[in-house]
């Protein structure tokens, strides 16, 4: 999550090949330091499918459903930010930048984020010795800093944070399952990307 973050001063200054790079630097970092916590198994695999589709509605529902939405003092200040895409308007033709920004954000990003808030933060809220507590154990205080936590992470997209948060909270708890958030996180930020690129909707890659 870290290395994730390393890479925020850098959007945009290194031209298209910013997205190609950090897939190599992330894939290969995550395959040194993190392959053998990372799990693929799944218990709810349709279900999961499902919710992550969903997730993506909720994500743009807002928006469309009622014209200026973000522009609401609310989602657009000087706390949480200005929806915008760091994306260049140059670059958004460029297929490597299209496909790799896409591998970022369904693979890669639901991979990290997913070992970060629901593997680890979830766990060590509850108890810091957190390999002792079982995945998906539920704790109020936990479920609701991460929740809250995961909304701050999103910026303009707080509110559609913090629900996305709460769902897929739940959903840890029932599954018990980093696979199963991996396809929940990663279904959703696919259609996303489909979304984004297909509609010109830039603005959901911040």
């Amino acid at each position: 999550m870290v290395l994730l973050l390393a890479f925020l001063p850098l959007r945009g200054q290194i031209g298209p090949l910013e997205y190609p790079l950090q897939v190599l630097v992330l894939s290969a970092f995550l395959w040194w330091a993190s392959r053998d916590v990372i799990s693929f198994k799944t218990t709810h695999l349709v279900a999961s499918i499902a919710i992550g589709a969903a997730t993506f509605f909720l994500w743009i529902a807002p928006d469309l459903m009622v014209p200026g939405w973000r522009a609401h003092w609310l989602f657009s200040n000087a706390y949480v930010g200005q929806p915008g895409s760091t994306v260049a308007p140059e670059w958004r033709g460029d297929y490597l930048v299209l496909i790799s920004r896409t591998l970022k954000a369904t693979v890669l990003v639901a991979i990290i984020e997913e070992l970060f808030w629901r593997n680890w933060m979830m766990r060590w809220l509850i108890k810091p010795d957190f390999l002792s507590v079982p995945l998906g154990t539920y704790g109020a205080q936990a479920f609701w800093i991460v929740a809250a936590m995961f909304a701050i992470e999103h910026g303009s997209y707080w509110e559609v944070g913090l629900l996305t948060g709460i769902i897929w909270n739940t959903w840890m708890n029932k599954t018990k399952s980093m696979g199963d958030l991996i396809v929940v996180h990663g279904v959703t930020n696919f259609m996303l990307s489909l979304y984004t690129i297909f509609w010109g909707q830039w603005q959901y890659w911040s």
